[in-house]
């Protein structure tokens, strides 16, 4: 009972703020400026309204999902060949490569904003979303491969040397064998990553990009209030907008990513 009881608190505490955002998009003006809360609004859409009719929303959108899905597509691609070769194979620096993946995992963010900040000023890439792209693939690369790794070595290695047996290549065996075991922890590693470039803020913001056509959702959102002033409701309108996505893919593939994770985690 105690746990349960624990839990529910819990539950509250990190569902009260999204419960609140999606409660004051919905609230007329006068409800959202009284001093008395209310819990249930008298619901209308003037607040979407206006955030959908912002200028530059539709672009910002663009540029976010761009850039998210560009950097999630190259991880996955670079992360499951590095996975097969620390998975399947045995070669001189393997145990130092694993390491430094763990590493690069565990370094937080913050500590990359300088380093990132020199490379694309000299590489002359500063204010380009394809530089920001490259950041988010830097970003979700060293979790893709761990989990990637971990679920290859779930898979027995038979059906791989079974298709060697009957004349296929390694990269044939890893194309027709391998990959489409693999999609399940695909699955699982995009949508994670995706969720961390779609909400990534401090690189967009602060270092990265400065032209406001290029600009992602997140950075778009810091800046909302002083644009409407004191609409809350439409920047809590735009926030939800904002959440939308994420949310029913995450609802809609649950199952499947929790299965991803879970085999994944199988083997280290």
């Amino acid at each position: 009972m105690t746990k349960r009881l624990l839990a529910l608190i819990v539950f509250a505490v990190s569902v009260f703020p999204v419960y609140w955002m999606v409660l004051t998009a919905f609230k007329p003006t006068k409800e959202i400026q009284s001093a008395t809360p209310t819990f249930w609004p008298s619901f209308t859409f003037e607040h979407f309204v206006t955030a959908v009719s912002a200028a530059g929303f539709w672009s910002f959108w663009r540029n976010s999902l761009m850039v998210a899905v560009g950097g999630v597509l190259l991880s996955l691609v670079v992360a499951s060949l590095a996975a097969f070769a620390v998975a399947r194979m045995r070669w001189r620096g393997r145990k130092a490569f694993i390491l430094m993946v763990f590493v690069a995992q565990m370094t937080p963010w913050e500590a990359l904003l300088i380093p990132m900040y020199v490379i694309a000023r000299d590489t002359d890439m500063l204010d380009k979303l394809s530089m920001l792209t490259l950041i988010y693939f830097m970003i979700t690369l060293p979790f893709t491969i761990v989990t990637l790794r971990g679920f290859i070595e779930a898979i027995p290695v038979e059906l791989e040397e079974a298709a060697l047996v009957d004349g296929a290549s390694r990269a044939t065996a890893f194309r027709k064998v391998l990959f489409p075991l693999l999609a399940p922890g695909l699955l699982s590693t995009s949508l994670f990553g995706f969720i961390t470039a779609w909400n990534e803020f401090a690189f967009a913001n602060l270092l990265i990009i400065k032209d406001l056509d290029d600009r992602t959702l997140p950075v778009w959102l810091s800046s909302f209030s002083s644009t409407f002033g004191t609409d809350w409701g439409a920047t809590m309108a735009a926030a939800t907008l904002f959440m939308l996505p994420v949310l029913v893919i995450f609802l809609v593939l649950q199952g499947r990513v929790t299965a991803g994770i879970t085999a994944g985690a199988v083997k280290g």
